[in-house]
């Protein structure tokens, strides 16, 4: 919900039920609810006409304050909590409105569970810094992650789907051109969310400026490159990597190949076995990470270093788990003229 429809919704814990029924008046039927708040925000409970209602049989007075009214065992999510069983249960209820809240119990923001999938304890780091060589001379005058696919940027894609899982810090890694992208989102309010910008004066690589991050809310970080067109599920993603207890994990692409003839098993010059016509799978990076955020620790500031090096990192240190999430929706890597024309003709059926 935006910050311009919160206020909607909160009222002081010594605001008068009849002045509670007034707000209450105003809302819609299907969201009348208010939060109950003190004065450094702190979130106390939540009031429906339902509650008003029994307060007056019960014998109070509409002129009394309403945190003798509310209802003091509230629903609430926590902000750093992974909320996705709560978030499911909410949704089956029918309960709309929820409020988001710190450690402190200070009201964060009321979310709208008609308009999120859910809410990820996550911060995103967008990789948006490359020149898109491949792609001249379409990103001579244009940063490759603000060519247009359909009606927006290939990177206003990526910032949307997060935020429909409920993703609010997200930082942009830029260079290239990198004014347009940082007028066009300027600090992420327009969409409700926070942007910050890691700025790179030399390459860093496609993970680098993990490390120029100092601190976020959050144990794990997603990072993604921009120039990818996807509509991953990033709740079944995260999901994934919590259930395998992973350090990292990796969106990986599956290829499938069919090889048309038999294929020999031979010892030196000796067949020992053949398949007729075998089908084979392999899978690829596909540019799409969550890890824990401490591993930033494991290379310095302001150098250049791959997502492929933490993971010779991880893989070599058996201690950690390296993860991949075969991804079975869709994906493309918009690298070459023919991705992109491929993309404006695959986002008109693309389901978002």
């Amino acid at each position: 919900m935006s910050d311009k429809n919160i206020g909607s919704y909160i009222i002081s814990k010594e605001a008068s039920a009849r002045e509670a029924l007034a707000y209450i008046e105003g809302l819609s039927k299907v969201d009348a609810v208010l939060f109950v708040i003190e004065t450094d925000s702190k979130l106390v409970g939540s009031l429906t006409d339902g509650d008003i209602r029994r307060g007056l049989l019960n014998g109070l007075e509409i002129s009394q304050p309403i945190h003798l009214f509310m209802n003091p065992n509230f629903k609430y999510l926590k902000q750093t909590k992974n909320n996705i069983e709560e978030i499911k249960a909410y949704k089956k209820a029918e309960i709309n409105l929820i409020p988001l809240i710190d450690e402190d119990f200070r009201l964060l923001e009321i979310l709208d569970l008609k308009h999120i999938k859910t809410v990820l304890p996550l911060a995103a780091l967008i990789m948006a810094g490359g020149k898109g060589e491949r792609l001249k001379p379409l990103t001579t005058n244009t940063p490759k992650p603000m060519l247009k696919v359909g009606d927006k940027p290939i990177i206003e894609h990526n910032i949307d789907r997060l935020i429909s899982f409920g993703i609010k810090d997200i930082y942009i890694s830029v260079k290239y051109l990198k004014d347009q992208i940082i007028d066009y989102f300027g600090d992420g309010s327009s969409k409700g969310v926070n942007i910050r910008y890691i700025e790179e004066t030399d390459a860093l690589g496609t993970l680098g400026a993990l490390a120029l991050i100092n601190e976020i809310e959050y144990e794990d970080i997603l990072v993604l490159n921009s120039d990818i067109l996807t509509n991953i599920d990033y709740e079944d993603f995260y999901s994934y990597y919590k259930q395998h207890e992973a350090t990292m994990a990796l969106a990986s692409i599956p290829y499938h190949v069919n090889i048309p003839y038999a294929v020999l098993e031979t010892n030196e010059h000796r067949v020992s076995a053949f398949t007729e016509k075998p089908s084979y799978i392999y899978y690829s990076n596909g540019g799409i990470y969550i890890l824990k955020f401490s591993l930033k620790t494991w290379f310095e500031k302001g150098t250049f270093f791959n997502a492929t090096d933490l993971m010779d990192k991880i893989i070599s240190d058996k201690t950690y788990c390296l993860a991949h999430y075969p991804l079975l929706s869709y994906w493309l890597d918009i690298g070459k003229h023919q991705d992109y024309t491929k993309a404006q003709e695959d986002i008109k059926h693309i389901n978002f």
